[in-house]
């Protein structure tokens, strides 16, 4: 049993040092799967690798903190987090009351030009609307969706999170990719 899975099995028996032990020892894998994601994410992006961490953990480790299963499930309830906070800010971004998208332009500009919207978080928000409905056909494939998307895992590194082989990862990574093609391009019309 590793010593990741130790820990999370004293959050489990209500440890009191679990979480504060737990901590150290997932920051920095936790750190490099959030700066694999936002590396992906358009130049000029304002949140870092270390605030998406530390407001992951904030969810995880809060007042409703959850018992997990093992490595795997605390990964995936991680990339969850991550997934979600995403989604959130993209929401925040593309509301009308922030600009919904819009460029700032001094006033005096005669050819005020709207600036195209944010594609990535087009992209984000279409994957996060179908994602749900994915894991009610296939909770596995959601959750490899999960990881690969918005945390940034490889598919080696999914499968061992999931505790899958890497073949199995590979059919579910290609199933997904076509099921939510078809679903976002069915909802666009």
């Amino acid at each position: 049993m590793s010593e990741i899975t130790q820990i999370l099995t004293g959050l489990k028996d209500d440890d009191p040092r679990a979480a504060e032990l737990l901590l150290p020892l997932v920051y920095d894998e936790l750190r490099k799967l959030a700066a694999q994601k936002l590396a992906r994410e358009r130049p000029g992006q304002t949140l870092q690798a270390t605030a998406l961490v530390h407001e992951a953990w904030l969810r995880l480790a809060g007042p409703d903190q959850h018992t997990w299963n093992g490595r795997a499930h605390f990964f995936g309830a991680a990339a969850e987090a991550m997934r979600r906070i995403l989604i959130d800010r993209a929401h925040r971004k593309a509301a009308v009351r922030h600009g919904g998208g819009l460029a700032r332009a001094p006033a005096d500009v005669a050819d005020l030009d709207i600036a195209a919207p944010d594609s990535q978080g087009e992209e984000l928000l279409a994957v996060h609307e179908v994602l749900d409905r994915l894991a009610a056909h296939d909770a596995r494939a959601a959750q490899l969706v999960k990881l690969r998307y918005f945390v940034g895992l490889t598919i080696e590194e999914a499968a061992a999170a999931l505790g899958v082989s890497e073949p199995t990862a590979k059919r579910d990574w290609t199933y997904a990719r076509a099921w939510l093609h078809r679903e976002i391009r069915a909802a666009r019309g």
